[in-house]
């Protein structure tokens, strides 16, 4: 992890130098450019990603690229429990939504780059067709890790999480984490495909194998540890 934020952060200082000397890099490796999500991730995104949470011009800039269908939410009062800043309704993307949610800025433009160049491009690969509904457990929620009644707020507590729970596909087959991710064969097959392409887009992904409380779904979240699980 060092390492990795050790490299980001030269090649950051590297470009920015480049910049000033008036060097013109592509976009997609400029630090500074709006990240587009048409685009491929690449190794800066995640840094990009970071920046969109504290910047809204920024933030719609870049959701402009996104392909998403998404309607800007009021900031909550400071004083809530879990106040919210810069989210976002999120109500669809290129497959519909078993219903909308609540997502930070980081989160919604990593879910668009999930399913842009991963989960559609897995689906195509494993069943030749696109996946048509994404069914999730919901994002927000002003709550502990684990529903605990002490220690640190969930990543679901700023709308920066997503659990999903499972898949439709063109032809009507559904795809379910609870049964399909330890049936093994096609569609358990392609639930790790797509577990392992959510890495690159979102910071936290932890799926079944994980622990038991995520035996049905996927965590996907824009918190500040890499980890993929």
């Amino acid at each position: 992890m060092r390492v990795f934020m050790l490299l980001c952060s030269l090649l950051v200082l590297t470009a920015g130098f480049a910049w000033q000397l008036g060097w013109r890099l592509p976009d997609a490796w400029n630090p500074w450019a709006p990240l587009d999500v048409r685009q491929p991730p690449n190794w800066l995104t995640h840094f990009k990603l970071s920046r969109l949470r504290g910047d809204p011009a920024l933030c719609r800039q870049t959701l402009e690229t996104s392909g998403l269908r998404y309607r800007a939410q009021a900031d909550s009062p400071a004083s809530a429990n879990c106040p919210l800043e810069n989210v976002w309704r999120i109500e669809q993307g290129q497959a519909r939504l078993s219903s909308s949610f609540l997502a930070s800025c980081p989160l919604a433009v990593a879910y668009a780059l999930f399913e842009r160049h991963g989960l559609q491009v897995v689906a195509q690969q494993v069943f030749g067709q696109p996946v048509v509904q994404v069914d999730h457990l919901g994002s927000f929620a002003c709550r502990n890790i684990y529903n605990r009644k002490q220690g640190r707020l969930s990543e679901h507590a700023t709308a920066n999480a997503l659990d999903i729970s499972g898949f439709r596909l063109q032809g009507g087959q559904r795809i379910v984490l609870a049964q399909d991710w330890q049936a093994g064969g096609q569609k358990g097959d392609f639930l790790r495909r797509v577990h392992r392409a959510a890495c690159d887009s979102f910071s936290t992904v932890l799926g079944p194998d994980y622990n038991a409380a995520h035996h049905n779904h996927f965590h996907l979240d824009m918190g500040r540890w890499q980890v993929c699980r």
